[in-house]
């Protein structure tokens, strides 16, 4: 019998296994990744600065562990040449491998800027344990970061240095942190607490071009300007990875496009996490992703399933200011209704019925995130 294969040992591909075997415990499963697959939470790698964390600490599991544990072959630090789906094969290592039914659960790859200079090539970016072991090296007796991005995942690296001890520079295009998430008055105080503690923030303006300076590294900004640092670090997003979907005929748009029980446009092979556009989305969340694999799991196992989002409210890992939010979906119609008292923001998404549809709390308001939920549910 073909293996079920799982291309990817992300969250994704192994949450999507855990939750499958707990329904088909005896079908032959075969991981491969590019990875050691090792399993960790991603989520914990920016914020693992301050606690001083090594990458060895942050992994829970080793890959001979999972592969105990998953009844699954795990074949690490191996590259996927090719999909077949007319063979309903890959290719690998100059093989091809056959599957029942193919899982691509590859994630997203950090964007990168079309940096100019000869320091260009030292900008660094974390995207899983090895990129984490290079940079709490890089951070080895240093003390200034630049940040490029003051997202979701720039902001949260933000804190997490400064926690560590480290002076810390964040540059942003726009005009505020986290603008695209949440409504003004939240992202001005997360600004304003950010910078009290030692963030120095440069809105409007983006690096154009590293270059080595000494031991240190100068960014030269979009305005002129210049800036100095130890260790610069790329958070400006992330891309899915579809090239090998692409390449196999497979329907890609932002994402590897899948329908509501994550199948593909191509027979028996389905796609999850970071590198899907499920619904028309990209949701690069975790909550997202547990959705995803309880319902593949339930399809892989022959149960009828279809994919359902409930509200899913984001932790923003700033303990220097608390964060909750649960964007309102892409196209409602609506406006923020914000109040700002002594126990934070809370904003609140009304379309024109005053119906809740998303909701951003700071500070204490954050207790009220599991009424909220329930409110959006019931809308």
């Amino acid at each position: 019998m073909s293996p079920l294969i799982i291309i990817g040992s992300g969250l994704a591909g192994f949450t999507l296994a855990r939750e499958w075997r707990k329904l088909d415990p005896a079908t032959p499963l075969h991981i491969f990744t590019c990875d050691d697959g090792e399993f960790y939470s991603k989520p914990m790698l920016s914020n693992a600065i301050a606690g001083g964390k090594s990458a060895a600490q942050l992994a829970t599991k080793t890959a001979t562990q999972m592969a105990q544990e998953l009844n699954a072959e795990i074949s690490a630090h191996t590259e996927i040449s090719a999909i077949h789906p007319d063979r309903h094969s890959i290719g690998v290592n100059g093989q091809e491998i056959a599957y029942s039914r193919l899982v691509l659960a590859q994630g997203a790859d950090p964007i990168r800027l079309p940096l100019r200079g000869n320091g260009a090539d030292a900008v660094l970016s974390v995207n899983n344990l090895d990129d984490y072991t290079h940079f709490r090296a890089a951070l080895e007796g240093k003390k200034r970061v630049a940040v490029l991005g003051g997202g979701l995942i720039g902001c949260e690296f933000a804190n997490d240095l400064l926690a560590g001890g480290f002076s810390v520079d964040v540059i942003d295009p726009g005009t505020r942190p986290l603008s695209t998430l949440l409504p003004a008055e939240a992202s001005l105080k997360l600004q304003e607490a950010l910078g009290k503690q030692g963030v120095s923030w440069h809105f409007g303006v983006k690096a154009d071009a590293v270059e080595h300076s000494g031991n240190a590294l100068q960014l030269k900004l979009s305005d002129g300007s210049t800036l100095d640092a130890d260790v610069v670090l790329s958070a400006i997003g992330l891309r899915s990875r579809t090239a090998l979907a692409a390449a196999a005929g497979i329907t890609i748009n932002r994402g590897i496009v899948v329908d509501n029980q994550l199948k593909t446009s191509a027979p028996d092979i389905y796609a999850i996490g970071d590198c899907a556009e499920a619904q028309g989305k990209v949701l690069l969340f975790v909550m997202p992703l547990m959705q995803q694999a309880r319902t593949l799991a339930k399809v892989l196992a022959g149960t009828e399933a279809e994919l359902s989002y409930p509200a899913m409210p984001v932790v923003i890992k700033t303990p220097a200011y608390p964060i909750t939010v649960c964007p309102p979906p892409i196209g409602s119609e609506g406006s923020w209704k914000v109040e700002s008292t002594p126990q934070g923001v809370r904003a609140l998404f009304l379309d024109g019925a005053d119906r809740l549809h998303g909701f951003a709390l700071t500070e204490q308001t954050t207790s009220e995130k599991n009424n909220l939920v329930l409110q959006l549910e019931k809308a």
